[in-house]
């Protein structure tokens, strides 16, 4: 049963160190605060997941929590690399990550599986590609009936999904519009899905019903985080901070830059922040 939950618990009562997680979201949607709590909680040993880690993951690995990365890009959207990744991959510092490197297709196709409950996802795929030779995850299987040559990969199942939403109407339904990704299947595939809202409405009754929404029983935990995709954008609520991606770069950059600016921006930062940080991005309702 859903239960709604100040973000601290709600992160607190369903991620634990050495799980498998993916912060999942596409160009708006990002859960950062939930990612931000959990750095605070000080988890570690995380295999994170996820089909664009951008400056969260970023953050996460920097903080020595990941023992290994499942994705299909990484950078800083718009910008560039990822720098305190390269730093952990190239360096091991703070601590080397092993990484698992796929193709969009591949994690939108391994999550619907998890979602579906089956064990590995078949896809055509990988045609022309070499991720194979690094990636022992990537497979061929021959159709059954056509005798065609496909791509597999394994299902992804995490122990837990984290998402940022629009709305929570009172029963724990959740609402998500805009460019959905593959927020859904994430939440689906995973044994726990928390999710963070910008607003709990009464209920959905005047919205398209074809509207993306997750039905209560899929959801693990609520927290209401105004603002809680900072830097990125929520569709019909602020828009992308893209100022803090372009300074992203020059903070990562630095091993001693980078911890300062986690100490005071995360570290010793709260959810409310968050709402803070979006006033000036807040679009017309």
């Amino acid at each position: 049963m859903v239960r709604f939950l100040p973000l601290s618990e709600a992160v607190a009562e369903n991620l634990n160190d050495g799980d498998s997680v993916a912060f999942e979201g596409f160009t708006h949607l990002i859960p950062t605060a939930a990612a931000h709590e959990a750095i605070r909680q000080e988890f570690s040993d995380l295999t994170l997941i996820r089909m664009t880690p951008d400056v969260v993951y970023d953050q996460m690995v920097g903080m020595g929590m990941a023992k290994k990365l499942v994705f299909s890009y990484a950078g800083n959207p718009g910008v560039g690399l990822l720098r305190r990744l390269r730093d952990a991959v190239e360096n091991g510092f703070p601590r080397p990550v092993e990484v698992e490197e796929h193709s969009h297709a591949a994690m939108a196709n391994a999550y619907e599986a998890g979602a579906a409950g089956l064990p590995c996802a078949v896809f055509r795929g990988y045609r022309g590609a070499e991720l194979a030779r690094v990636n022992p995850n990537i497979r061929r299987i021959a159709c059954p009936f056509t005798g065609e040559e496909l791509a597999a990969v394994p299902a992804l199942r995490p122990d837990v999904s984290f998402i940022h939403a629009q709305k929570a109407d009172l029963k724990g339904n959740v609402l998500i519009e805009g460019i959905v990704g593959v927020q859904k299947e994430a939440a689906l595939a995973a044994r726990r899905a928390v999710v963070t809202v910008e607003e709990v409405v009464d209920d959905f009754d005047d919205l398209h019903p074809n509207l993306c929404i997750l039905p209560h029983w899929t959801v693990s935990a609520i927290s209401v985080v105004p603002g809680g995709a900072h830097p990125s954008y929520t569709h019909g609520y602020y828009a992308r901070d893209n100022a803090a991606y372009l300074e992203w770069d020059g903070i990562a950059a630095d091993r001693d830059a980078f911890r300062a600016w986690m100490e005071e921006h995360v570290l010793q930062a709260v959810p409310e922040d968050f709402a803070r940080r979006v006033e000036t991005l807040r679009a017309d309702r």
